[in-house]
Order: structure tokens, then sequence, then C-alpha cells
């Protein structure tokens, strides 16, 4: 989900919801991803961008120079194909922000296989001082 664009006289950056506390790979290992506009179709020329996580954090890079639509705006949607099946098991509850779901998308149908982790699932944990 696309949080913010900034867009400057020398590069594009997209935020997104995601980040190193759901996806540590780029980060530790320098894994490169390619993600996808879905939910739209845009006939915008694609764009040289960097898709940056939610974290204050230097190293909170998804991906980047990946093409993106020159169009591509808050409320969008990106996929992030083959993110692996460390994904999940790697993921923390950094700044407390909750583990994303995980969804099965099989010939175009989706499906929900574990739902998102909320802040009250995480402060549940919580036994107090």
């Amino acid at each position: 989900h696309v949080l913010a664009v900034k867009r400057t006289a020398d590069h594009t950056f997209v935020a997104v919801d995601g980040g190193m506390s759901d996806n540590p790979r780029p980060a530790l290992y320098g894994v490169r991803y390619a993600p996808r506009l879905i939910g739209r179709h845009s006939t915008a020329e694609p764009a040289p961008v960097t898709v940056v996580g939610r974290h204050c954090e230097a190293g909170d890079i998804l991906a980047s120079d990946v093409r993106l639509p020159g169009d591509v705006h808050p409320g969008d949607l990106l996929a992030v194909p083959v993110a692996g099946a460390y994904h999940l098991s790697m993921a923390s509850g950094y700044n407390l922000v909750g583990r994303p779901p995980v969804v099965a998308v099989d010939r175009g149908h989706a499906r929900l296989l574990v739902r998102r982790e909320s802040l009250e699932d995480i402060r549940r944990r919580d036994v107090g001082l």
C-alpha cells in the first residue's frame, strides 16, 4: 500500500506501509525485488523509483531503481512477487508495527492465509511491570 510519493529533481521515492520489520532481506542481504503496480491499469510512462519502507532508517529500502508508472500515487497497491517463504519467519515487531497478512494468489483468486497482526495482538503479550 503506497503511503506517500516524494519527487525530487533527481529521483522519485515511493513509501509503502511495509518495510524492514516485515521483510528485512533487502537490508540484510541486498535482495533485489521488482514491485509491480496492481489493482489499476496505468498508461503512464514507467519511471525509475526507489521503494522505501515506513521506518525512519537508512536501510529501509525495499527496491532501488525499479520502474513503476510515473503516475503512482498514495493509495495504490504494489505487489512484490517472489518475496519468499522467509518473509513471514523473519518479520519482527520493530517500532510496534504488526506483521503483515499472508495472502495466496492462484489463478487470479486471492485467499487470506494469515491475518494481519494488530497492535492489540502485540499489546496482549505485555504482562506489565
